[in-house]
């Protein structure tokens, strides 16, 4: 101890230090957008269980494989509130020279017009791979209530992979998210699709 401090005071001093660090670090790891009370933890839905669930991930995966047929990667997505199917799309990216028209956006806006309303509090939605950051920021402003996706997507997914915009200080509203709903279809289509592209390219 410094000269001439008093000893009384080490208890508290040593109680304000910790405490101040404490505070630091909680802001460092705001600032780095980690936000531990709010990481997100998808439910997730086996083989099993897939069974009590209404049809509305095989519509998503019709939407795929016609995206997929039309040459675009095979991804479809179907909003539905209270059992009522409000829009569909697959994705065209291609076709539209858009590379914002993924199949939930379109779903999304498809939905909007429809509902004549920015947001769809109450609505679900099912898309058959886990949405990229861009598609996972448009559900949070639209205000799905559920969020159901198939197979996950460790490259481009947004969700839970990359930066996980439900977890975000900056996410003003996350769904209910679940994973895995028709996962195995879904994941094959994919494959199908992108094997399929290899091979035209080699031969080409």
């Amino acid at each position: 101890m410094p000269a001439g401090f008093d000893g009384r005071f080490a208890p508290a001093l040593s109680f304000f230090l910790s405490f101040f660090m404490v505070v630091f670090a909680f802001q460092g790891r705001q600032g780095l957008g980690i936000n531990s009370s709010r990481i997100l933890r998808a439910k997730s839905v086996t083989p099993k269980q897939s069974n009590s669930y209404p049809p509305f991930m095989d519509m998503a995966l019709d939407e795929a494989r016609m995206a997929g047929e039309r040459g675009e990667v095979p991804v479809g997505a179907v909003i539905v509130r209270e059992g009522a199917v409000l829009a569909r799309a697959g994705n065209r990216t291609r076709e539209y020279s858009d590379p914002t028209a993924h199949a939930e956006i379109l779903a999304l806006r498809a939905a909007c017009r429809a509902e004549a309303s920015e947001r769809l509090p109450g609505a679900n939605l099912y898309v058959t791979l886990e949405p990229c950051a861009m598609c996972a920021a448009a559900i949070s402003f639209a205000r799905i209530r559920r969020l159901y996706f198939a197979a996950g997507d460790e490259k481009g997914g947004g969700v839970i992979h990359g930066g996980r915009f439900f977890g975000q200080p900056t996410c003003h509203h996350a769904p209910e998210v679940y994973e895995g709903l028709g996962e195995r279809a879904a994941a094959q289509l994919l494959k199908d699709f992108f094997s399929l592209r290899r091979a035209a390219s080699e031969d080409g």
